[in-house]
């Protein structure tokens, strides 16, 4: 998988931990990351940047944040990493289960933006009581249909999915080169 040049781990871990606040302490990695899936393509298409900053990988039951996906795995011990991110495993979070995590700390919401909350309130307010193959079949629209198994979804066609025009949409893959070439 490739990784996001843009991932901000700090504000993905909070966007997390406020998830896990949103539904009661726990919840499932595959809705937790639809949800983060569609706040990240609404606040890219609404504000111009994405809420986590990872990059999107078509699987076969949706799209799947690359970064946040290899945290998770690091954190459940399935991955050569497991023994690097002590920090986050008993700093913010543990999974009960292989599928289900729940959180050991509170958000900082100093991190996220009043339109991250925003976004992240939506669906999560959409998606908390749908069941997995609803939440699945959501998750497979034009981006996700438009894109190779285990490939990066590309932000133009996330952008295509929200409706948004072609010279919006070369204006932000403009605005995310410039910002990878600082990174």
């Amino acid at each position: 998988m490739k990784e996001a040049k843009l991932f901000k781990q700090d504000v993905a871990i909070q966007a997390i931990l406020y998830v896990l606040q949103k539904m009661g302490g726990t919840c499932d990695i595959h809705r937790c990351n639809k949800i983060l899936y569609f706040a990240d393509n609404e606040h890219l298409s609404k504000y111009g940047r994405s809420i986590t900053g990872d990059a999107y990988v078509r699987m076969d039951f949706g799209p799947v944040p690359t970064c946040i996906y290899d945290l998770f795995k690091a954190v459940r011990g399935d991955s050569y990493f497991a023994s690097q991110v002590d920090d986050v495993r008993e700093g913010y979070f543990h999974f009960l289960n292989k599928k289900d995590i729940t959180a050991t700390a509170l958000p900082d919401m100093s991190y996220l933006s009043e339109s991250d909350v925003e976004m992240l309130d939506k669906y999560i307010e959409q998606l908390k009581d749908k069941d997995f193959s609803t939440i699945t079949e959501a998750s497979h629209g034009y981006a996700w249909s438009h894109t190779a198994q285990n490939s990066v979804i590309s932000v133009r066609d996330r952008l295509t999915e929200m409706g948004d025009s072609d010279e919006y949409i070369r204006y932000i893959e403009e605005q995310l080169r410039a910002e990878e070439a600082v990174a």
